[in-house]
């Protein structure tokens, strides 16, 4: 049985451009399902506002969740943070700055381990749930080549480290739980929209084609996948 024939809720973290791909998506393919955005920026209906940097608004989205009749049985994290009008990844040392780094390890780091910790309740260990968040290729370690966007790259290999880590206590406590951490490849979404030209056309997908990618990796994973860094593709990524 796959997340599509699963009956529940999912809620789906972040609400950017793959998001609201990932939600429209799970609603036409999981009819058992009801899905739900969070974040902060709502435009629909079925919305629980979230803010990943306030304490307190992971308070009352844990009162939101715990108002729901059916069991929760799927969480993606598609939040992430790269740039903004006054932060831009750091291309060499001197540009470092300790605003920079805060700011995306709060987002890329410390959100998808606090989200665990708010749904972690939630979760029963008779049923499967699988909890997927979004990192990127350039956290991997092994894989750094190029160098440069220091405070984007530390805060994805500590989101892998938080949610590898995640895996094995959760493989206790729920053992039909499966923590997968996706790489969605480049997006075409206004995260990466600076960097576009650099990217092939035949490497750069639009939030369709990366949430279909996404959707089956979650769907065909097995208990024993939990952990494990994977790219839109299915391959491992190193660590």
């Amino acid at each position: 049985m796959t997340i599509r024939d699963w009956e529940g809720i999912a809620l789906i973290i972040g609400a950017g451009d793959i998001g609201k791909y990932m939600s429209d998506y799970l609603t036409t393919v999981s009819s058992k399902l009801d899905v739900f955005v969070c974040g902060r920026n709502l435009k629909s209906q079925n919305a629980i506002y979230l803010d990943l940097e306030n304490d307190h608004s992971f308070i009352s989205f844990e009162k939101q969740i715990s108002l729901f009749n059916k069991p929760l049985r799927l969480v993606i994290n598609t939040s992430g943070f790269l740039h903004s009008s006054d932060l831009k990844p750091e291309k060499r040392l001197s540009h470092i700055n300790r605003s920079n780094i805060i700011k995306n390890f709060s987002i890329n780091a410390f959100a998808p381990i606090l989200i665990a910790k708010s749904i972690e309740k939630f979760i029963r260990p008779e049923l499967p749930f699988s909890y997927a968040s979004l990192s990127a290729r350039v956290g991997s370690i092994s894989d750094n080549k190029l160098g440069g966007w220091y405070s984007y790259r530390a805060s994805k290999a500590a989101q892998n480290q938080f949610l590898k880590t995640l895996s094995i206590e959760w493989r206790r406590k729920f053992p039909l739980s499966i923590v997968s951490i996706l790489h969605p490849g480049t997006c075409a979404t206004k995260l990466s929209k600076p960097f576009h030209s650099s990217v092939p056309k035949d490497k750069l997908f639009t939030p369709a084609q990366s949430t279909e990618y996404l959707i089956n990796i979650i769907s065909s994973q097995k208990t024993s996948d939990s952990g494990k860094f994977l790219a839109w593709d299915g391959n491992i990524i190193p660590w």
